[in-house]
């Protein structure tokens, strides 16, 4: 099996070899910062139309979590395009953060098109390093599709700790690994080296529910999804990201919320076919201890 993935590891190199001289020069990351804003401001109209669902899911209770002003301050994380902007529930005081500048005219393209919220600023910095947001400003704390291409995981998990107030919540929504000895997996391995050169350092690989389960947070839950996406190639076997569901709690939670927090669920994801399926980590409730 080994042996397999480095022979097509390497197709995949001989084939992309352009790509690869242009990383060994330097050039490829300033052409990745500029390249990638416009290939999301694509992919993200699709991409919310099929997994408008689970988002809903995702964010459906995040105004329970507002402060005593009944406003809801809330600081996205790696928020790229505002993909989920229309998610947020109205009068939502949102802060943006990114390591790539590129991203900030797409943004307040985004702010434009959702009325409804109102856009504190633009951050340009990493997770991991978070100093411009105060110690426990935040409400909500909101990452999708992050922790595949940070530098560290358990860095960023600290640092979303500590700008969280007490009580508030952490959101997320993230592809991991396959489970092992499935054709999932096979072809994550495959892929990972040239989708981590092409999509500015994301990992097909990652078993971030790990990171997840020993940042500190109170209450998980976990829940293992299919992503109902059908732009996906047609591999042997089922490629596919699969959706983590989880839940975190840093905090004790307020005493209205103690009855909605149901005890970790874990759902195998569904295999087969040949379309590359995706799995995620999908986050529904979060919050802080003191």
């Amino acid at each position: 099996m080994a042996f397999a993935i480095f022979v097509l590891q390497l197709v995949i190199y001989i084939l992309l070899f352009p790509l690869y001289l242009l990383n060994f020069l330097g050039l490829w990351n300033r052409i990745c910062k500029k390249w990638f804003p416009v290939f999301l401001s694509k992919f993200t109209v699709t991409y919310n139309q099929q997994m408008a669902s689970k988002k809903r899911e995702l964010f459906g209770n995040l105004q329970e979590f507002a402060g005593p002003s009944g406003t809801l301050s809330l600081l996205e994380l790696g928020c790229g395009t505002g993909a989920n902007f229309k998610f947020y529930p109205p009068e939502c005081r949102v802060t943006c953060m990114d390591p790539n500048p590129n991203f900030e005219k797409y943004l307040v393209k985004s702010i434009a098109e959702n009325r409804h919220l109102h856009y504190e600023r633009f951050v340009v910095g990493v997770g991991e390093d978070m100093r411009q947001v105060a110690d426990g400003s935040m409400d909500a704390v909101v990452c999708t599709l992050v922790l595949c291409s940070v530098k560290s995981q358990e860095q960023i998990l600290r640092e979303v700790r500590r700008v969280l107030r007490p009580g508030g919540a952490f959101y997320f929504m993230e592809h991991v690994a396959a489970e092992q000895s499935t054709w999932n997996y096979f072809w994550q391995q495959v892929l990972d080296p040239t989708w981590h050169l092409v999509f500015d350092g994301c990992s097909l690989t990652r078993e971030s529910w790990k990171a997840l389960e020993q940042a500190g947070f109170s209450k998980l839950r976990l829940q293992h999804l299919q992503a109902p996406l059908s732009w996906v190639l047609e591999i042997p076997g089922s490629f596919g990201i699969h959706i983590l569901l989880q839940t975190h709690t840093v905090l004790p939670r307020p005493q209205h919320l103690a009855q909605n927090l149901a005890p970790p669920q874990h759902s195998s994801p569904s295999r087969g076919g040949t379309c590359p399926s995706t799995q995620w980590n999908l986050s529904t409730q979060a919050f802080t201890r003191p």
